[in-house]
């Protein structure tokens, strides 16, 4: 009997622990490496748990998240609300409601100096009215109202100017079951400007909140402006005149009645002074008034605003925001609604460039890199950063653009089921075949390229079978050709089961066989607990995809 085909270090089935190895169980059924909390804290705060994923349903995942999290607040809560903070103050995430969330167990379940830490940084983490409304209702279910909770809500309120908190209790009126008015009676500040506490008393109704300021009076003016008869509103106002007032006011779109949004005027007034994010969230609606047309004034600017980087850092819109607009956009229908509309070539352009700018500036290695999406069924499910239809399998693609935007030397591959003409990993020409589930695995060489737009990339990508996990297959895909690499970046969900050998092993292999010293960029697409790479191998990394801080990461890491 040949023991050595039983068990050894150099080739382990994936379905099993490497041995000696810190490898645990993923939820395939295949064997991984666990992350630490600190990884799995900032894969929650970057890529939250939306939609859950395809092992695990959306409470699994927070729970389990949630649970590491807290093991970070009690191991060091000073770390843990510096890395809340970061991430968040700094647009590195999607959305921020997991940042949010982050911050109030911190406030909630932390020892006395963690929560005075916490509370301390909720202006930094919740910047808008909404975020605020989100912070009480997760605080909430945490805790209660006591004196420290009471004081950094209100020193919310106060840390700010009487024009900016008017407009934010305009613009942000009531979110989560929560308004302005409740948190304000919740919390009583008392401000020292006269100016700033007649604000307060108008946002809770008290007499003496009488303010004269621009956007109030604009805003009081608008509300009177529409007269509801037999249960029907309608506008007293002519849309010119309507948009006259956004104007002189500077409301935002917020404060304004529904009823003035079906005009392209209104929208013109309002474009004028727009955030940069309702401006990219907006652009279906603006298109279907007639406002955004081809080379009409508004497509111009628009199309200035979102190809300049500077703004767009500012604004801190993140570029998943710019995929789900693009990829909604260019498709001229809703997802939830049966709005439909005809896309600018323009905007669809801008927003495909903006995407790229989004990352920041990074500079190129010029090293060789093949680009490896994991294009399997367990990267069908779920959904990043909760914008409908982006799966992490189409997500990946968009994400490895930004690499490939940037490297002029690099090549594209995808994992996943074979097919008749494409390569499968074995020495031979035969397939080889999975020894647990009898899956075949191959590599499809993808001809997709930067100068191609970013939603024909992802409904390319779409389009491909799915089939077993097997991320040892870029390397033996790169041994076979004969390919020199300097990094393989695999964008993955790590839930790797159906190879013959572990992707560690077969990157070894391919170093010592190629004479190379290969890097292994590990990008994990979903928030679980599971790498494929090795911590204890200075050449390999693992990042979290969407971070806007990644591809200067994996440049530096590249460089190194």
């Amino acid at each position: 009997m040949d023991y050595s085909a039983q068990f050894g270090t150099r080739k382990t089935p994936q379905s099993e622990k490497i041995p000696g190895s810190k490898q645990a169980e993923n939820s395939a059924g295949g064997f991984a490496f666990a992350v630490d909390d600190w990884t799995r804290l900032d894969r929650f705060l970057v890529l939250g748990n939306e939609g859950g994923s395809y092992y695990a349903t959306e409470r699994a995942m927070t729970k389990e998240s949630a649970e590491a999290v807290l093991r970070c607040i009690n191991a060091d809560g000073k770390r843990a609300v510096g890395r809340i903070v970061e991430i968040s103050h700094g647009g590195r995430a999607p959305k921020n409601d997991p940042a949010i969330f982050a911050l109030a167990m911190a406030a909630s379940l932390g020892d006395q100096q963690t929560k005075a830490i916490a509370l301390d940084a909720l202006s930094k983490v919740c910047r808008i009215g909404t975020h605020l409304f989100h912070f009480a209702q997760a605080a909430q279910s945490f805790r209660g109202w006591g004196r420290g909770l009471r004081r950094a809500v209100g020193g919310w309120y106060l840390g700010k100017s009487a024009e900016d908190l008017a407009w934010q209790i305009i613009k942000y009126q009531q979110r989560d079951g929560w308004s302005h008015r409740d948190l304000l009676r919740l919390s009583h500040p008392k401000a020292e400007d006269a100016t700033l506490n007649g604000v307060l008393k108008w946002a809770v109704g008290k007499a003496g909140g009488e303010v004269d300021l621009p956007v109030v009076r604009g805003f009081e003016l608008a509300q009177k402006s529409i007269e509801e008869k037999d249960g029907k509103r309608s506008m007293v106002i002519k849309p010119k005149e309507a948009a006259k007032i956004i104007a002189e006011y500077g409301l935002p779109r917020e404060a304004v009645p529904t009823e003035w949004l079906m005009s392209g005027e209104v929208w013109a007034a309002l474009l004028e002074e727009m955030p940069m994010t309702a401006m990219i969230r907006n652009l279906a609606t603006m298109t279907r008034v007639g406002l955004i047309g081809p080379m009409g004034d508004a497509t111009v600017k628009i199309t200035a605003e979102l190809l300049n980087q500077e703004r767009l850092r500012k604004a801190r819109v993140h570029p998943i925001a710019i995929l789900a607009a693009t990829l909604t956009y260019a498709s001229g229908h809703g997802v939830r609604g049966k709005a439909e509309w005809s896309p600018v070539a323009a905007i669809v352009d801008a927003l495909d460039r903006a995407f790229y700018l989004s990352f920041g500036n990074v500079e190129a290695t010029g090293k060789r890199i093949v680009l490896a999406l994991d294009v399997s069924g367990s990267m069908e499910g779920g959904v990043v950063a909760g914008v409908p239809g982006l799966t992490p399998r189409v997500a990946s693609a968009a994400m490895a653009l930004v690499t490939a935007n940037i490297e002029p030397n690099h090549c594209f591959v995808a994992f996943t089921s074979g097919q008749p003409g494409e390569w499968s990993c074995t020495q031979s020409n035969k397939s080889q075949w999975s020894r647990s589930r009898g899956i075949r695995n191959s590599i499809t060489e993808l001809t997709i390229s930067p100068r191609q737009r970013l939603d024909d990339v992802c409904k390319q990508v779409s389009g491909l079978p799915m089939g077993g996990t097997d991320c040892a297959l870029p390397m033996l895909w790169a041994l076979d050709k004969k390919l020199k690499a300097d990094a393989f970046v695999v964008l993955t969900d790590s839930e790797t089961w159906a190879g013959e050998i572990h992707p560690v092993q077969a990157l070894r292999d391919y170093r010592a066989k190629m004479n190379v010293p290969a890097k292994l960029i590990v990008i994990g697409m979903v928030s679980n607990n599971f790498s494929i790479a090795n911590p204890d191998d200075g050449g390999m990394l693992d990042v979290i995809g969407f971070d806007t801080a990644t591809p200067q990461l994996i440049s530096d890491f590249i460089r190194q």
